[in-house]
């Protein structure tokens, strides 16, 4: 049987699970809101950890807050870092708009638990834990953190990895002549290698766009208290609790220049968000190639060899699909559906305000780490193991009718052309149609339609 203990806030009080740290008010948002299965990210607790324990060294550091109380908040915040506080974190995404319940949550916890360790009750959630700040300024500030986080420990290092593995690829491949493809038709020889390197230059690209997008990030909206004012912040508390943001993450962040932006605009995470979406759409497209190239395995393209990882079908046997490249589709047609969220969120500011934060950060987080978890899986059990059907590849490239654009500075487009239609009319090889129409010879030919030269 589960036992309670009494716990109050202004409104009055609240029955609690006497094995949590939480307070009352975190207890009437999770009785309050059973909306969905989704609850707030990890990585969201874990940025108020941080921002918790380095506004209590600001706050001790200018003369707010006694070293009692700052030390017991640093240890606290610390044992939710290292995990050891988890479960006592269940409030859902769909709560209000600011994320002041999980604010409150965080204050609650650091402050029951900070409590337990002292012997004492010295902590208050709301005027320790939460001294010189609000949700208002602390939410936005811990999604920065998070986000920011999210794409320098887990996208970039993955999206690094896929690129690293192309390069080895286009490297190896960069002698093997195939036929190029534009409008989903033949088109003039490229080698795989080429091939292959347009799709390391997408990531590298993409790369570049989300470390573009971190600037905003960095700027953090603490300080700003309530409306952007600062009210009830000291004087350099804002400077000072993001110096330690940064000590305590290893990442750059400053106090945003204005806070009234910091608290109604999302349009820094709109922005990173865009580059993410960047990411998906070149990782679809990416996708598409290697399923499409390896279709077959004799009734399509075929001249892509991918790993067969698991049976494809449950009554066709012997059937092999190209399932990580399935999955980097779905997830990325999922993250372009978050980007309309985080979007539409953002247009939502109304006046000192933008109270659409906990879905945007929730949304942010999982196409940041979908993302990264298809890269993984894809590199691991596709990318590494691509190899060319070389013997198809030769087969296609000999009756690419393109290899007639060779002939073009020669016999001009025109004649190029009817001899291309001519071949494609009665079935003939380019060679064939060439030495009909009389317009190239067999030794001229040969001479000037290498498809090796051409690349």
């Amino acid at each position: 049987m589960t036992e309670f203990r009494i716990e109050h806030d202004t409104m009055g009080e609240v029955k609690v699970p006497a094995d949590k740290y939480w307070g009352a008010q975190t207890q009437r948002s999770f009785q309050n809101f059973k909306i969905g299965h989704e609850t707030m990210p990890a990585e969201i607790i874990r940025a108020f950890a941080v921002l918790k324990k380095s506004a209590a060294i600001a706050n001790n550091s200018l003369g707010k807050l006694d070293d009692k109380r700052a030390a017991l908040i640093e240890q606290a915040a610390d044992e939710i870092l290292a995990g050891k506080l988890d479960g006592n974190f269940p409030l859902v995404v769909y709560q209000t708009g600011s994320g002041t319940q999980s604010n409150m949550n965080v204050n609650e916890v650091i402050a029951g638990r900070g409590n337990e360790i002292a012997g004492e009750k010295v902590l208050h959630p709301n005027d320790h834990v939460n001294m010189s700040q609000s949700s208002n300024d602390t939410f936005p500030t811990a999604m920065h953190i998070a986000c920011l986080t999210a794409l320098e420990e887990r996208v970039i290092p993955a999206a690094l990895t896929l690129k690293d593995t192309f390069a080895v690829l286009e490297q190896k491949y960069s002698d093997v002549v195939k036929t190029g493809r534009t409008h989903l038709q033949d088109a003039t020889p490229v080698t795989l290698g080429q091939e292959i390197s347009g799709w390391k230059a997408m990531l590298e690209h993409d790369v570049d766009m989300i470390r573009a997008s971190e600037a905003g990030l960095s700027e953090l909206a603490i300080g700003g208290t309530a409306v952007g004012t600062g009210l009830n912040a000291p004087e350099g508390f804002a400077e000072a609790a993001a110096a330690e943001i940064s000590k305590e993450t290893g990442f750059e962040f400053s106090s945003a220049s204005n806070k009234f932006w910091a608290l109604t605009s999302k349009d820094a995470v709109v922005f990173a968000h865009g580059a993410l979406k960047a990411l998906a759409a070149d990782l679809l497209k990416i996708a598409n190639d290697v399923r499409m190239l390896a279709s077959g395995p004799r009734c399509g393209i075929g001249e892509l060899i991918i790993p067969a990882n698991e049976p494809g079908s449950s009554i066709m046997p012997g059937k092999v699909n190209p399932t990580q490249c399935e999955a980097m589709t779905m997830v990325a047609v999922q993250v372009m559906g978050n980007d309309v969220t985080v979007g539409m969120a953002a247009s939502q500011g109304n006046f000192q305000l933008n109270v659409f934060m906990p879905v945007t950060a929730y949304d942010f987080l999982e196409s940041a780490n979908l993302l990264a978890d298809v890269m993984v899986s894809f590199n691991k059990n596709c990318a590494v193991g691509i190899k060319p059907n070389e013997a198809k590849i030769r087969e296609n490239l000999n009756r690419s009718l393109m290899l007639v654009t060779s002939l073009s500075p020669h016999i001009g487009y025109e004649n190029a052309a009817k001899i291309a239609k001519l071949a494609a009319a009665e079935g003939l090889t380019l060679r064939e149609a060439a030495e009909k129409t009389g317009l190239v010879s067999s030794d001229d030919f040969d001479k000037w339609v290498d498809p090796y030269k051409m690349i």
